[in-house]
């Protein structure tokens, strides 16, 4: 006769990660309209200031200039303005509450959305990257790596920075702050036309846009006051997300 002996157990980290970043992607699919929204204005902005002479930039190649910051433009939207919305309304539907009956812990849950996310934003960018070549901008392959470095660390910080959000404000707030926040980063984080001042050392999206043209469109290293503002922003936005975060 065969005896069953069952032997429940916790699956390990590993699995419990591969699993829930499986599920943002499912979700993330699932919701292809706000994709297409989240490369819409940035693809917008590529063509409009990077094919017209609708604003002033620095240099004599407009596309140098505005492509790689449509690029940095493009994480922001998705993994900082997408993000915050959706786990907003997550948590207020219940989905977060029940996760947190799961084995999955809050940094796993931060880990396994900015995973998703980064894999959706190599998407993104690679799309939006053959579209300015396409109408003539020549970036430079070497320095491919270190262009991903600094954007896995804007990645990084805005993951954080939306589940923090998302975790203390109510949806519709969290909603009409990213909302404003998206919009302001747009106007002074140096995308269409210089940014004002030292602000590139303090704003993460003007820090990592100078740095994907440091290296996307110059051949040179990322700046190391880029390195430092995401490195802050990406350290204080992750713990403090890590912390404050509430599944309901």
């Amino acid at each position: 006769m065969t005896t069953f002996a069952p032997a429940p157990a916790r699956n390990g980290t590993k699995t419990i990660l591969r699993s829930q970043i499986r599920m943002e992607l499912i979700l993330t699919a699932r919701r292809g309209e706000a994709v297409v929204l989240a490369m819409g204005v940035p693809l917008l902005v590529l063509l409009g200031a990077g094919l017209t002479e609708v604003t002033n930039v620095p240099g004599g190649d407009r596309l140098a200039y505005v492509v790689p910051g449509v690029l940095a433009l493009t994480v922001m939207s998705t993994a900082f303005t997408g993000q915050a919305i959706t786990t907003g309304y997550e948590r207020s539907y219940g989905v977060l509450k029940r996760l947190g009956a799961s084995p999955l812990t809050r940094p796993g849950l931060l880990f396994a959305k900015t995973a998703a996310i980064l894999a959706l934003i190599v998407v993104q960018l690679l799309v939006l990257a053959a579209v300015g070549v396409a109408v003539g901008w020549h970036p430079r392959i070497g320095q491919i790596l270190p262009a991903l470095g600094i954007t896995v660390l804007a990645t990084a910080a805005y993951t954080g920075l939306a589940l923090l959000l998302a975790s203390v404000l109510k949806p519709e707030t969290t909603t009409g702050l990213a909302t404003l926040i998206y919009v302001l980063m747009l106007a002074a984080g140096g995308i269409m036309f210089a940014a004002p001042g030292q602000i590139a050392e303090f704003l993460p999206l003007a820090a990592h846009a100078e740095a994907l043209r440091a290296t996307l469109s110059h051949d040179q290293p990322v700046p190391l006051g880029s390195w430092a503002g995401l490195a802050v922003w990406a350290a204080v936005c992750v713990v403090a997300a890590a912390r404050k975060f509430r599944w309901e």
